[in-house]
């Protein structure tokens, strides 16, 4: 077997198992969940929209078919530890900024190694020596 399927499927089911415990947290509103978007300064029901979001997202990643709503899931997860990385840095918590970009690294990477099934536009692609 080839490393290029194995890695992809790596950060792949890693960034959506991240999302998805991430989601269960936000959605059942885990107490500790509830407290550090507290200590972050978001309201409560933002996590019910992070939650949702999360879970959608993390769904999309790992369904076969649907390319285009893959590529709205890596945009919006992209969005998502970008803004996470800012929110720890504003709140000077330096220490948990890491975390949003070991798991955007994990994302580039599982976006970069996706086959070309798993890819949007990838079917209309010119052929080589056509």
């Amino acid at each position: 077997m080839k490393l290029r399927p194995i890695l992809y499927w790596f950060s792949t089911v890693l960034i959506a198992g991240f999302m998805t415990m991430s989601a269960v947290m936000s959605l059942t509103h885990n107490p500790q969940a509830v407290e550090g978007t507290k200590k972050l300064g978001y309201p409560p029901y933002f996590m019910d929209i992070l939650g949702t979001a999360y879970l959608l997202g993390a769904l999309a990643l790992l369904a076969p078919g649907f390319a285009r709503l893959k590529e709205w899931a890596y945009a919006g997860f992209t969005f998502a530890f970008i803004g996470a990385f800012w929110t720890h840095l504003a709140m000077g918590e330096k220490p948990q900024s890491i975390s949003p970009l070991v798991a955007l690294a994990l994302l580039v990477a599982s976006y970069r190694l996706r086959p070309d099934s798993r890819r949007w536009g990838a079917d209309k692609a010119p052929k080589a020596g056509a």
